[in-house]
């Protein structure tokens, strides 16, 4: 799957959670895309909604904080344009159908929300462009994770669009207690939902710990979320988001991760390729031992480096005779047997 330019399978994104710590702010918007690209992460997101379309008036005090934290459609644009600017990725989550429109020539992939899981108009609106898409999961099970994703198989069939869909474990709580994390959901998603779809991790939990581990069970898209000062405010991302010098913390450590984990095909690396014949062995001569010697097992000893006949070739030479003496530890080869009685 690739998002802009970036290919997940070759290496992993980490995008940095801007969501609503601007707080309405645009001049504190653009602050949290340069710091986030100065931290080194790959993308960042934003969350665009109208709170009419959003939370119902009957919960006035959400409302209310909500329309204060609202950017216009205008600052979307250019936030998007800085961030490309600076080399990130820009992806969004719309909250409702109208800023799903607005994005759309915006955004290098759309995120749904994890409250938006069965929020089918949204999802299908967010497909149909053909942009990738990065689905959230946070309190739900498998078989609703399932349906969702079965409902986008079915529209990418309908519209002959291809595959490309980012499924995103995470635990909706702010901050998720370290025990209710479930990581190892992570390598479940991967075994059931399979390529091309990839899957990966939104992290609420407080340090950088589970991102580290999400990577090393086979997330490819880290989401983690960000701040310039945990402090800044009561609202409550800011406190469980990563501050800048978090963030930079999270870039090198993830990857060395990467560098780490490596491809997971098992095979001779360059660092150990030369160490290959030190450390093997070969078979050689247990004691002196004369020529017209039959071998039997009492004859052969197995040292290193390798050289001669490896250990599992000994039937080349049990039971036959020597044709020359050889000494003790000295490799025995075929050409030193034959059939003499």
């Amino acid at each position: 799957m690739r998002i802009g330019r970036h290919c997940l399978g070759e290496r992993v994104l980490l995008v940095a959670e801007i969501g609503n710590n601007h707080e309405g702010d645009f001049t504190l918007a653009r602050r949290l895309v340069e710091a986030a690209a100065a931290c080194g992460v790959d993308a960042v997101k934003f969350q665009t909604f109208r709170t009419e379309h959003f939370v119902s008036r009957t919960d006035a005090a959400r409302f209310e904080r909500l329309k204060a934290f609202e950017l216009s459609p205008d600052d979307f644009a250019r936030l998007a344009e800085l961030a490309h600017a600076l080399g990130l990725l820009f992806i969004s989550t719309p909250l409702d159908l109208g800023s799903a429109e607005v994005l759309e020539p915006l955004v290098d992939a759309y995120k749904i929300a994890s409250g938006d899981i069965t929020f089918y108009p949204l999802i299908a609106r967010v497909v149909r462009s053909g942009k990738p898409v990065i689905l959230s999961t946070g309190a739900s099970d498998w078989p609703q994770v399932a349906r969702t994703v079965g409902f986008v198989r079915r529209l990418w069939r309908r519209y002959r669009l291809a595959p490309q869909l980012a499924v995103l474990h995470c635990v909706s709580s702010y901050p998720v207690p370290p025990a209710q994390a479930n990581l190892r959901a992570i390598a479940t998603l991967a075994a059931r939902l399979r390529p091309p779809l990839v899957v990966g991790y939104s992290d609420h939990t407080l340090g950088l710990d589970a991102a580290l581990l999400a990577v090393a069970l086979g997330a490819r898209l880290i989401e983690k979320h960000f701040t310039l000062d945990k402090q800044f405010s009561d609202f409550r991302d800011h406190h469980l988001a990563a501050d800048p010098p978090e963030m930079r913390e999270l870039v090198k450590r993830l990857r060395q991760a990467e560098a780490l984990l490596g491809t997971g095909e098992k095979t001779v690396q360059p660092a150990e390729a030369a160490m290959v014949g030190a450390i093997r062995r070969s078979i050689v001569a247990a004691a002196d031992l004369p020529p017209g010697h039959r071998l039997t097992w009492a004859d052969l000893s197995w040292t290193r480096p390798a050289g001669g006949l490896p250990p599992g070739e000994e039937r080349r030479l049990l039971g036959k005779v020597l044709r020359r003496p050889v000494r003790q530890g000295e490799p025995l080869r075929e050409t030193d047997v034959g059939q003499v009685a």
